[in-house]
């Protein structure tokens, strides 16, 4: 079978929010399944909704309920983004991504009033610090990815290292 090629991409998602978030929670492009749902996280192997739910203590939405979902975000000061608008990428490889075109998130952190960023993996924190850490004037604290490919990071891992990061703003 041969290799995927890569192809140009977006734009992604729009930014998960209200009107006003503490944390902003930025993630490098959204997956084919993400895009497919139109919803953040939307792998059934991701570990971001589960994570979310236990970090603040909110039961765990269906997969499906994308309302329930947002509030768990919304409701707890949260917002979620990614990096990245376009670009091009081979499947959910985000090793793989090239010509990027970034998102608007300095304009979107001051409009919220965001006071931390974070990161959902390396590829996404290296990317902010290419593209956006100038503009923010925020540098962004780089947590374990939740991705399905991160399977060394166990879920009572990422719990206990995110929840040390989101602390102080949950």
């Amino acid at each position: 079978m041969p290799a995927a090629e890569p192809r140009p991409v977006g734009p992604g998602l729009p930014p998960l929010c209200g009107e006003k978030a503490r944390v902003l929670i930025l993630g490098s492009f959204p997956s084919p399944k993400s895009r497919e749902q139109g919803f953040y996280y939307g792998h059934p192997q991701n570990r971001f909704w589960p994570l979310m739910a236990a970090l603040t203590g909110s039961p765990l939405p269906a997969w499906q309920d994308l309302d329930a979902k947002r509030e768990l975000i919304v409701g707890h000061g949260l917002a979620v983004w990614d990096v990245v608008c376009k670009c091009t990428i081979v499947g959910a490889s985000d090793a793989s991504i090239r010509d990027v075109e970034p998102n608007a998130v300095p304009e979107l952190a001051r409009r919220l009033g965001v006071e931390q960023i974070v990161c959902n993996g390396g590829t996404s924190a290296r990317l902010y610090a290419r593209w956006l850490e100038r503009d923010t004037g925020m540098a962004a604290v780089c947590l374990p990815s939740t991705s399905p490919a991160n399977a060394s990071w166990t879920l009572p891992r990422l719990i206990d290292r995110w929840g040390s990061a989101l602390s102080p703003w949950l």
